[in-house]
């Protein structure tokens, strides 16, 4: 396995139909209490997955809302464990999901990247010469001094990539935050992403856009009710997206 990066072998998910919040969350992350004669109560979010990524690739992932993208990319990150079926990784795994996902909204953007680099591991010193470019790269300015909670979605997604970008994870996984901010923050994005992947960076990205798929990645795999769909080949994913008629 020395150049795989990323396996899933046979892995299945089963998600509560009517949970929420902390419940939905405890029967996720504990023994989930379930029973044989309750089958109705859960729907399979992910069914019998296999997928192998070699270090350094760039992976996409595609499909309709609810095919499982997401949930796939948790289980990577290690959020999810499988119902079935095993999740292997090498190296430093780092999800980021949403927008602003992790960040203390009380906090500022300054200490939002000291706490962030923290618990990645960096010390202070560390962190002091990685934050200047975090900044520049963000956009975000003079916000950096301002508390998270007074910026825009854009801004704190800005932020949120420029910081796991900067530090240095053996694997990134992106979901739906490549198309966020201006034409050239996203020309950046693209092109930071391509400098990891030149660095032996390995990178799966999930997204509705056809084309930051296409520019960015080796492979695109199409996603539909918990399965894979397609085996790899990026037109094969595109024409299997179009024709779930999903708008880009």
């Amino acid at each position: 396995m020395s150049d795989i990066a990323i396996l899933l072998d046979g892995v299945s998910l089963d998600y509560p139909r009517n949970l929420k919040g902390v419940g939905f969350l405890r029967e996720i992350l504990t023994g989930r209490f379930r029973s044989s004669s309750d089958e109705e109560r859960w729907y399979r979010a992910l069914n019998r997955v296999d997928l192998q990524v070699n270090r350094g690739e760039v992976i996409g992932i595609i499909g309709p809302n609810g095919s499982g993208k997401s949930t796939m990319l948790r289980m990577i990150g290690g959020i999810y464990a499988p119902d079935e079926g095993t999740v292997r990784t090498r190296g430093r795994v780092t999800l980021l999901a949403g927008i602003g996902t992790g960040f203390q909204q009380d906090l500022t953007g300054l200490e939002n990247i000291m706490l962030t680099g923290s618990i990645f591991g960096f010390d202070e010193k560390a962190l002091k010469e990685l934050t200047p470019d975090i900044i520049e790269f963000s956009g975000i300015g003079d916000f950096i001094d301002y508390p998270i909670r007074t910026y825009s979605s854009g801004m704190r997604a800005r932020l949120g990539f420029s910081i796991v970008s900067h530090m240095e994870p053996d694997i990134l996984l992106l979901d739906e935050v490549m198309s966020v901010g201006d034409h050239d923050f996203r020309q950046r994005s693209r092109e930071r992403i391509e400098e990891m992947v030149r660095g032996d960076a390995t990178v799966v990205i999930v997204s509705h856009s056809v084309s930051i798929l296409d520019g960015l990645c080796d492979r695109v795999f199409g996603l539909s009710d918990g399965q894979l769909v397609t085996d790899g080949d990026k037109e094969e994913a595109f024409a299997f997206y179009r024709s779930e008629n999903i708008g880009e």
